[in-house]
């Protein structure tokens, strides 16, 4: 067996331990309520993962970068990822979920102010990515 295959099998069993580990937590710690409203919880993530956020992605993938040049698409794409995911863990603290009059250290920052501000550095490193392939002459001009 070589160190690549060892190192991968030894992490892989560690996972499944913990894996493991977690699972009989959950089942020995929790009511049959609980675990059923994890496993609701669970199946519903999938469920609106799969169904809606990934069907929407690749819809809007596809609408977005058909008209634009190959040069610019893994770029765009890119970027439309990074900015996508995060602003959709974000929701929560974008929508003050959470905040309450009595405690003024919950979400105590301006939070939309800082999603702005992320998304300017996102838009800026995907057009630098751009001037980058552009100059190397990456990925052609012509759009598909």
């Amino acid at each position: 067996m070589s160190g690549t295959v060892l190192t991968r099998t030894a992490l892989g069993a560690v996972g499944v331990a913990l894996g493991l580990y977690g699972a009989w937590l959950t089942l020995s710690r929790q009511t049959t309520a609980q675990i059923v409203s994890t496993v609701q919880y669970l199946v519903g993530g999938v469920v609106l993962n799969d169904v809606l956020i990934a069907a929407a992605a690749l819809v809007v993938g596809v609408l977005v970068t058909r008209g634009l040049p190959a040069v610019v698409r893994a770029p765009v794409v890119v970027g439309a990822v990074v900015l996508g995911s995060t602003t959709l863990l974000a929701v929560p603290v974008l929508l003050s979920y959470g905040r309450k009059p009595d405690n003024l250290t919950l979400l105590d920052r301006d939070f939309v102010g800082g999603w702005w501000v992320f998304a300017g550095v996102v838009v800026a490193c995907v057009a630098v990515a751009v001037v980058v392939r552009v100059r190397r002459g990456a990925g052609g001009s012509e759009p598909a």
